[in-house]
């Protein structure tokens, strides 16, 4: 078994003190480059491995993002993570993921457990964690560290919300549908996040200014797959003037598609659908999907971006709002 080269060991090949070593192990000045570049040579010939958690001691940062989400299975989601992990890596920190699971219970000691790892920062991904628990979970276990939360926000002054305008993008979404003649619409909603409520006011609006004198049905399908083909069904057996659906998810819309085909209903020529997301369910349905995409590209990005500067000492605005866009596909 190889022998771990330590940093006092490279010291000694190199003939300088272990705290010369250290400077150029964390990239820190006042090292001679002549010195640096043997030193540097040493450590690639040695394979040597810096020991973070002693490090950590050193410096005081474990170099590590807590990051919670409440289902690992939403891939909306974990697609967002991976983008946030990729460009924190650039700037050597790692990310501790939990599943939270959607109770205040699970979702408290997930925030203790961040504060006992002692994480240099903490990424919430969605709005499901905006609600009042988690603010004073937040005040009494993180208060010291800064928190930002993909399409969220709460009143602390160590917290950063990152947001995507779904509500204006969904209103825009009623605004397409209109101009193509198609005022008589539906919102299907899954569950009652304050992302979704956002959402359904985005139609509700919509529904106002584009198309006045019509009445927005809204309906609730709850989280089974089941029941939201149920659901899609059931809103044009009662109400058959439906000419157009907005659904706040694609998997939801994916699920619709079917419901509606199975039910002899061509897309769009009797009803049109647009999901939420532009993920790859869009992509790969048939017919393919028309999707507003609230940027979740740029939404991580400009949160790693944020947390980095935030981690460096540097000030930036602590609300940040992402235009959406619609993505039109062959659903309308």
């Amino acid at each position: 078994m190889p022998v771990k080269v330590t940093i006092y060991d490279i010291a000694r090949y190199a003939n300088v003190s272990p705290s010369t070593v250290s400077r150029v192990v964390n990239n820190q000045p006042n090292v001679s480059k002549a010195t640096r570049a043997r030193i540097t040579k040493l450590l690639k010939e040695y394979n040597y491995i810096p020991n973070e958690t002693a490090r950590s001691l050193v410096t005081q940062s474990s170099r590590m993002v807590g990051v919670l989400i409440s289902d690992i299975r939403t891939t909306h989601h974990t697609d967002g993570i991976f983008y946030l992990q990729r460009e924190l890596s650039r700037h050597g920190y790692s990310c501790l993921i939990y599943n939270t699971g959607t109770g205040d219970e699970e979702q408290l000691r997930s925030i203790q457990v961040l504060q006992q790892r002692k994480v240099d920062a903490a990424v919430l991904m969605g709005s499901i964690y905006q609600t009042e628990g988690m603010k004073r979970a937040l005040k009494k276990h993180l208060s010291s560290i800064p928190v930002f939360i993909c399409n969220g926000y709460l009143d602390l002054p160590n917290v950063y919300g990152i947001i995507a305008d779904e509500r204006g993008g969904v209103s825009d979404c009623v605004k397409l549908l209109a101009g193509k003649g198609r005022t008589d619409l539906a919102f299907i909603v899954n569950q009652y996040t304050p992302s979704n409520l956002l959402k359904r006011e985005g139609f509700e609006e919509g529904m106002t200014r584009y198309c006045p004198g019509k009445t927005p049905v809204v309906v609730e399908s709850g989280t089974s797959l089941p029941g939201v083909y149920q659901a899609t069904q059931d809103l044009l057996r009662q109400h058959p003037a439906i000419r157009g659906i907005i659904f706040s998810e694609d998997l939801l819309a994916v699920i619709g598609i079917r419901a509606l085909t199975e039910m002899g209903l061509k897309i769009p020529e009797d009803v049109a659908v647009i999901g939420i997301n532009n993920s790859s369910y869009a992509e790969i349905c048939t017919p393919t999907l028309t999707s507003l995409d609230n940027m979740l590209y740029d939404l991580s990005l400009t949160m790693a971006k944020d947390l980095y500067s935030v981690l460096q000492g540097e000030h930036i605005n602590r609300k940040v709002m992402i235009y959406s866009e619609i993505v039109e596909r062959q659903s309308t």
